[in-house]
């Protein structure tokens, strides 16, 4: 792979492109409503491409992707199945109620409906896990920038690359607010699933002229095997011999990533919360021209929603069958700290052995018995030893030390693979585990845990951008430059979306009630600066593999310590108008303390099961408070805006459409015809 003179030129026109349109665009932000939301004037076409590019980044073609090399296969891809349905229904349902009522922002509309302390608590609980979600798109990017670099021989840190993107994101948001973003990401959200086509089309070239490629035989048991191709056989034929068990949509109740019973509610509470209730999302459509133009673009963006796991997940399975080895090999660097705390804990090990700079000769010679780790006196030994055996354990002497700390650790992995992978080391660690446990005196529960990977998933994507796209022709220049301005994009929405709660629901609301147009403006640009820095500055930490083995899924469960009582306060306000005020806040309140409770007690519930009980339970909570203490009458909704609020019956029966080729798809790869 090479960056040649035309990857160059399309890369640098791609991005000057998108900084000259959103600059431009910035010109006209004159107000509070012009830099938030657009002066409310925008078109179907651009909420549909700016509500796409918003929402696809790096955390779907890194995490996304990652997911569907693992065990997980197409199942991931009901993230964006599920949302296509959850779109139509919000445009028709939600927006009405949201354009009715003139906000700025969704903690807004929580005090038209309940009051000032339910606005706050979602205002400022949504901030909190808005750093998370600006650091953690930044370090999927960054992520993809380092690997695709490293394989060119260039060394490009997680720092580096996290500013690059964020200083691209920032100089046109701070410029022109949603205004700037939505024309930008007319070019991204267009360029993302052209590039993503590109992808995949040249993942099934090189899929159909490879001799041998590696499948999951079981995805329950994680059994992974490498099996001779036919010349004959074609690729989209190989493709589907090979992974025909994860071509399934629907995993075992057991699974711990996406089971089939979060499809019945677990998944539909995030995808609510997410396409309805969240800011840096919704923005886009409270700017609409009129509630017609809203719903003509949310149907437009259900409509592209269908696509995405074509030009995503469908790589993403390809990339183990070429690459897995490249995947276990960049699992070294990951697994080297977690063995080296294994050996401190349990220096009886029979299948780690620590060397203090070993000969090129007992490093060639070290198999699938055990591990080697290898300790060396600087970085030089480390890079030279990184991909020659996947045995040994590279590691400079001051992180061993560190690395072994602590010692009364559990040691697990949430890669099914692993045990199959290595059958050795997974038995004795079992049995280790086991003993921990009888000794301990302590809570299993409580017990901190270490996490082994057998293969480095969330390089998928970096894999065939490096090794399937043809390189001096500007195909790959601009492959990167789609994946750039896909993390730019959602970037830029999350910024943007930060920026506006922090300085009309923190500052505007308690700081500076009478604060002029100018100062609203000026704050607004000041807070995308310091969140720009914060992402950079949190994007590195999230490397550390202790802190899960998939990004998209720090994402997803993160954002469970607010999403589902969020959604049950919107949905029981909108159908229960007699609620009181302090239904808002408890609903709000019980859902932080019941989701971080049960992560405590019951680590082991799927994250998308515990939202689904902490849902019911918010529900019951504002249910028992309502019935307890009712408002004598129910509150309405009066309308506070100028647009004009008309429903559009032909984005409605679009939007049926849409909804009928999603449950088309489910059908299609049920088990019931992927078994055939």
């Amino acid at each position: 792979m090479y960056f040649g003179i035309w990857d160059i030129v399309v890369f640098v026109v791609f991005v000057i492109s998108v900084i000259t349109v959103g600059m431009i665009k910035s010109s006209k932000a004159g107000t509070g409503e012009d830099y938030f939301l657009a002066g409310r004037g925008l078109m179907w076409w651009l909420i549909g491409f700016s509500l796409i590019a918003a929402n696809i980044s790096t955390e779907q073609f890194v995490g996304m992707s990652g997911n569907a090399a693992s065990h997980v296969g197409l199942a991931i891809a009901s993230y964006e199945w599920m949302a296509a349905i959850t779109l139509i229904v919000i445009a028709f349902t939600f927006l009405p109620y949201f354009l009715r009522a003139g906000i700025y922002t969704m903690p807004e509309f929580l005090e038209v409906r309940y009051n000032a302390g339910a606005r706050t608590i979602m205002a400022v609980a949504t901030l909190f896990i808005y750093m998370l979600l600006l650091g953690s798109v930044t370090y999927s990017g960054a992520l993809t920038i380092s690997t695709i670099a490293g394989q060119m021989n260039y060394h490009v840190s997680l720092t580096t690359g996290a500013l690059v993107i964020g200083i691209i994101a920032m100089l046109y948001v701070a410029a022109g607010g949603l205004r700037a973003c939505a024309w930008a990401d007319l070019i991204q959200g267009s360029a993302l699933i052209i590039g993503g086509a590109v992808i995949m089309i040249f993942a099934f070239i090189k899929l159909g002229r490879v001799d041998q490629a590696a499948h999951f035989v079981d995805v329950t048991t994680g059994t992974v095997a490498v099996a001779p191709l036919s010349p004959d056989q074609g690729a989209i034929s190989r493709f589907w011999d090979l992974n025909r068990v994860r071509m399934n949509m629907f995993l075992p109740k057991t699974d711990t990533v996406l089971p089939w019973t979060a499809l019945l509610l677990g998944l539909w509470i995030p995808n609510f919360y997410y396409w309805g209730l969240n800011q840096y999302i919704t923005q886009r459509t409270l700017g609409s021209k009129s509630l017609a133009q809203g719903q003509k673009g949310i149907v437009f963006a259900a409509f592209l929603k269908l696509l995405i796991p074509f030009v995503i997940v469908i790589p993403g399975i390809i990339a183990f069958n070429l690459f897995s080895s490249e995947m276990q090999s960049e699992s070294v660097r990951d697994n080297a700290k977690v063995m080296a705390k294994y050996l401190k804990a349990n220096p009886s090990t029979a299948v780690v052995t620590k060397v203090e700079a070993p000969n090129e000769e007992l490093i060639a010679g070290w198999g699938s018995e055990g591990f080697l780790l290898a300790i060396f006196n600087d970085d030089a030994g480390i890079k030279k030893m990184q991909n020659r055996n996947p045995y040994v354990l590279p590691i400079t002497r001051a992180d061993f030390v560190d690395a072994t700390a602590k010692t009364n650790s559990l040691f697990v992995s949430e890669d099914k693979a692993w045990s199959r992978v290595y059958p050795a080391l997974s038995a004795e660690v079992e049995a280790y585990n086991i003993k921990i446990k009888a000794s301990s005196g302590i809570n299993p529960k409580l017990l901190p845990t270490e996490k082994f990977i057998a293969y480095k998933y969330d390089t998928a994507m970096a894999q065939l951008l490096g090794k399937v796209l043809p390189g001096g022709v500007g195909i790959f220049g601009f492959v990167i430059a789609a994946l750039l301005g896909a993390v730019v994009s959602s970037l830029a929405a999350m910024l943007n979306a930060a920026s506006t709660i922090f300085t009309m629901d923190i500052y505007k609301k308690f700081l500076s009630p009478s604060a002029g147009q100018k100062a609203i403006v000026f704050l607004g640009r000041v807070c995308v600066v310091v969140f720009t820095f914060i992402a950079i500055f949190l994007a590195p930490q999230l490397g550390n593999p202790k802190i899960s083995n998939s990004i998209f899924t720090i994402i997803q469960e993160s954002q469970g310590f607010i999403s589902p009582g969020i959604l049950a306060v919107f949905m029981f306000g909108l159908l229960f108008r007699k609620a009181p005020p302090m239904a808002g806040v408890a609903g709000l309140l019980t859902n932080i303390v019941v989701y971080g409770g049960l992560k405590i007690i019951a680590p082991q519930l799927q994250f998308l099961n515990r939202m689904a009980i902490c849902f019911v339970i918010c529900l019951l909570v504002m249910g028992a408070i309502t019935a307890w203490k009712p408002l004598s009458q129910p509150v309405v909704f009066k309308q506070q805006t100028n647009i004009d609020l008309k429903s559009s019956k032909n984005a409605l029966a679009a939007g049926l459409l849409v909804i009928f080729l999603t449950l088309v798809l489910y059908v299609v790869f049920s088990p019931l015809l992927v078994a055939r």
